[in-house]
C-alpha cells in the first residue's frame, strides 16, 4: 500500500486514470488541503455534538436519498437543523470533488451515506463486530454491493491531531491466506444458493432482506472472520498512515484492510462503485475471490441497489 498525495493541480484526463488505478490496486489517496472542509466555526460546532447512546447507531449519518440525520443526540431544533446542514453540504461538496477527481466511476456510481464519528476510536467500547481498532475490511450488512467497490472519502476536522490507520497486506494476500477458512466455499454452496433465492422470493413479497449475492454474503462473514481472527490481529498489521487535521483521505476500503489506531472526529462521504467502469477490474476482491473459489459470486446483471442515489446527482 502507498499513500499518494493528489496533485489538485493536475486535471487532465490521463492524471485522473492513473489516480484510479492507483485506488483500485490498494492504495490510499491523500487530499490535504480540502476543498469542501467545513468552516472552522461549523467544525467547532460538529465536535461539540454528541450522539444517541442507541446501540444500533455507530456514528452520526447523513443519508442523502432521505435527506435524513440519524444518530444524533442534538439538544433542540436549531441544532437539529445545522447539524443537517453541516452534513448534507458536505456530502455535496463531498461528491463534486470526487466526481471532478474521478468523472468515470461518477457516471454509474451510486451515492451512499455520510457520517460524522465524534468519539475517540483509541479504546472505544463497542461490541467486537462494531469495533474501528480491530483489522478489517468493510462490508454492509443492510446494503449489498453485489461486487461494487466502497469508495470511501474520510476528513480529519480535529484541531490538532492525526488520525491514524493501521493497514495490513493487499486483498489477494489476506484472501488467498484467510477466504476458505472464512467460509468462501459455504456461500456457494446448494444450500446457500437456495436460502438467497428463498430470500429474494421473500422480498417479491414485501419482506424486507436484504437482496445478497454470494459475494455480499461471504464479505460480510469475511469482516466478522477477521476481526475475531486473534492472530490476524497479533500480525496483520504491515504499515501505519497518518491523517493530519484538515486533510481527507480516499480508498476502497473493502479492499485496503485497516483500522483505526486513534483519532477523533472525523467527517466520511460513502459511494458503490460497480466494477463496469473500473479500469483494474481483476484487481476488485469480487474477481479475486472467484478465483480461488472457481465459481461465480454474482450475477452477469446485478440488482439495483435500493435506497440510494445513483449516477451524477451529486457532480
Amino acid at each position: 500500500m502507498e499513500l499518494i498525495s493528489i496533485d489538485q493541480s493536475r486535471v487532465d484526463a490521463e492524471y485522473r486514470d492513473e489516480m484510479c488505478r492507483k485506488l483500485e490496486q490498494g492504495n490510499i489517496l491523500l487530499l490535504n488541503p480540502t476543498s469542501f472542509m467545513p468552516s472552522e466555526e461549523d467544525c467547532a460546532f460538529l465536535r461539540a455534538q454528541r450522539q444517541t447512546t442507541r446501540p444500533s447507531h455507530k456514528n452520526i449519518a447523513y443519508k442523502p436519498h432521505l435527506d435524513k440525520i440519524t444518530g444524533a443526540d442534538a439538544e433542540n431544533t436549531q441544532d437539529a437543523d445545522r447539524l443537517h446542514a453541516i452534513l448534507s453540504n458536505y456530502s455535496l461538496g463531498a461528491m463534486k470533488t470526487l466526481a471532478k477527481m474521478f468523472p468515470l466511476y461518477a457516471e454509474v456510481w451510486r451515492v451512499d451515506y455520510a457520517s460524522f464519528r465524534p468519539v475517540e476510536e483509541q479504546g472505544r467500547d463497542l461490541p467486537l463486530r462494531h469495533r474501528n481498532d480491530l483489522m478489517h475490511l468493510d462490508a454492509f450488512p443492510t446494503r449489498p454491493t453485489h461486487g461494487g467497490r466502497i469508495l470511501r472519502a474520510f476528513t480529519n476536522i480535529h484541531p490538532e491531531r492525526d488520525r491514524v490507520w493501521g493497514v495490513s497486506d493487499s486483498f489477494p494476500i489476506i484472501a488467498e491466506r484467510y477466504a476458505n477458512l472464512a467460509g468462501l466455499k459455504e456461500v456457494t454452496s446448494p444450500f446457500s444458493n437456495f436460502r438467497r433465492g428463498a430470500f429474494r422470493a421473500g422480498k417479491l413479497v414485501g419482506l424486507k432482506i436484504p437482496d445478497r449475492s454470494a459475494y455480499d454474503e461471504f464479505m460480510l462473514k469475511f469482516h466478522h472472520y477477521l476481526k475475531a481472527n486473534e492472530e490476524f490481529q497479533l500480525n496483520g498489521q504491515t504499515q501505519t498512515a497518518a491523517f493530519p487535521p484538515g486533510s481527507t483521505w480516499i480508498s476502497f476500503t473493502d479492499q485496503v484492510a485497516h483500522k483505526a489506531l486513534s483519532g477523533q472526529y472525523a467527517l466520511e462521504q460513502t459511494c458503490i462503485v460497480p466494477l463496469r467502469c473500473q479500469l483494474l477490474p481483476e484487481e476488485a476482491p469480487v474477481n479475486v475471490l472467484e478465483r480461488i473459489a472457481g465459481k461465480k459470486l454474482i450475477s452477469a446483471n446485478p440488482p439495483a441497489i435500493s435506497g440510494e442515489t445513483s449516477g451524477r446527482v451529486h457532480a
